[in-house]
């Protein structure tokens, strides 16, 4: 009992530095969707909304390559090393933001800011699943995810309080004020067990358990990691992912990350606007974003517990129809209770449900193979973070009428939905390891 207690103690320790560090990741995706309203008419710099849709896409392409590069890195050097760098970086790339003097400067330093914070989320999401008791590792993982629409919430609000009279820099320069939980994760953030061990660091990682209150052994056996079968300094994470047995499953996960950071990222970007289009005040449409957020914490908190009751594949799936309804719902004039309820629904079937899928593929892949295995199907998602902005500029620009605006993302929704539905239950064998059944995993107490 008291060992158990102790492991649950260190987990929500962990979760909490995870959780710090994808508040980051939140309040960036909101605050440029909260600032294009102001930026659009920043005297000098005659932006257009497809301009500006291309500077939102610019930091995710920026994401992208800082998943691609961070997921396998994070697999030799470590997910500690990399969350760290990651928040530093991202510290100062919003510092430099913020003292943007023309759209193209503030493109390349929204670009250079996103790969900081690319780095950040796929060693959280590892270090969760990792240090989550077995029975509660969706709830632990949900909890972390949180962190986005928090981060989403600050940012809104920050928006609403300032935004009128101190002007957009002053939202970048507060995101600089992060890298004051450096010293904390630097002295306080433990290594990945798994990491360890896999290194050959075995010693190293059965310290580090007990200061946690975790079995190593108990902790090696759930996540397919072993000191013999693995040579120390071995990098095969991204050979493993992309074996024969699972490139079925990679390309169904990078669709469903594809779609659902293409909605994501696209109604963070344009909702403010379209909300300003149908006649509301600017004040009226921050309020929009603050509402999908929390439709997004209800997501991702309801939809984990449901996960670790059910298994995460048909909750993912049923909340991103979730997200499709609701879309296609906003596209209708509504009273507005109907209207909040409908963005409330569209924040828990895109961004909320967007973060259940990470954890699922966090728990469908060996620690061996995890941070690759995020890096690459959440990096080649942010192809569609870099789409989504676009999409909804053009739609704009294109004057093809507000429904099409909110129908250009439930179609992705539903897609993703369909994706999600046939992804394999059961990983084949990879160099003689049994990649477990994700239901298996998340299920454990089902």
């Amino acid at each position: 009992m008291r060992r158990s207690q102790s492991r649950s103690r260190a987990g929500l320790f962990v979760v909490a530095l995870c959780f710090l560090t994808t508040v980051a990741d939140g309040y960036d995706l909101i605050v440029y969707g909260a600032t294009v309203p102001k930026l659009l008419h920043e005297p000098g710099w005659h932006l257009t909304p497809g301009a500006a849709g291309a500077i939102g896409s610019w930091t995710l392409a920026g994401l992208m390559v800082g998943f691609l590069v961070a997921g396998p890195l994070s697999d030799r050097l470590g997910r500690r090393k990399i969350m760290i760098m990651g928040v530093a970086w991202f510290s100062v790339g919003s510092l430099v933001c913020s003292l943007a003097q023309s759209p193209e400067f503030l493109g390349a330093a929204r670009f250079l800011t996103g790969i900081g914070l690319g780095g950040v989320v796929p060693s959280a999401i590892a270090l969760t699943v990792e240090f989550a008791p077995k029975h509660r590792r969706q709830l632990y993982n949900g909890l972390t995810l949180t962190g986005y629409s928090i981060g989403g919430i600050i940012s809104a609000l920050a928006a609403i309080a300032l935004l009128p009279d101190h002007g957009w820099r002053m939202l970048y320069a507060i995101a600089a004020l992060y890298a004051l939980i450096l010293p904390i994760m630097y002295f306080t953030l433990p290594e990945s067990l798994n990491f360890l061990v896999l290194q050959g660091k075995s010693d190293e990682a059965r310290k580090a358990a007990e200061r946690y209150g975790l079995d190593l052994d108990e902790a090696v056996a759930e996540h397919g990691t072993s000191p013999i079968a693995v040579e120390p300094g071995s990098s095969r994470g991204y050979r493993q992912v992309i074996a024969s047995g699972n490139r079925t499953a990679v390309a169904l996960f990078a669709v469903v990350c594809f779609c659902g950071q293409l909605i994501s990222y696209g109604l963070n970007t344009w909702l403010p606007q379209l909300m300003r289009q149908a006649g509301y005040p600017l004040g009226s449409a921050l309020q929009f974003l603050l509402v999908m957020q929390i439709g997004a914490i209800v997501g991702m908190v309801g939809g984990a517990l449901l996960g670790d009751r059910f298994g995460p594949r048909w909750v993912v799936a049923a909340f991103f129809l979730v997200g499709g309804i609701s879309l296609v719902v906003l596209s209708q004039r509504l009273e507005v209770g109907l209207l909040m309820l409908a963005v409330a629904g569209a924040g828990l079937g895109s961004i909320g449900t967007t973060a259940l899928g990470y954890g699922y593929i966090a728990t469908h892949f060996p620690a061996s193979c995890r941070g690759s295995a995020l890096g690459i199907t959440v990096g080649l998602g942010r192809v569609g973070a870099i789409v989504g902005p676009l999409v909804g500029g053009w739609v704009i620009g294109a004057g093809l009428g507000g429904e099409w605006s909110f129908y250009a993302f439930a179609i992705p929704a539903f897609a993703a939905a369909a994706a999600v539905v046939f992804v394999v239950r059961a990983a084949a064998r990879n160099d003689g390891t049994d990649l477990r059944s994700d239901e298996g995993l998340a299920g454990a107490t089902a």
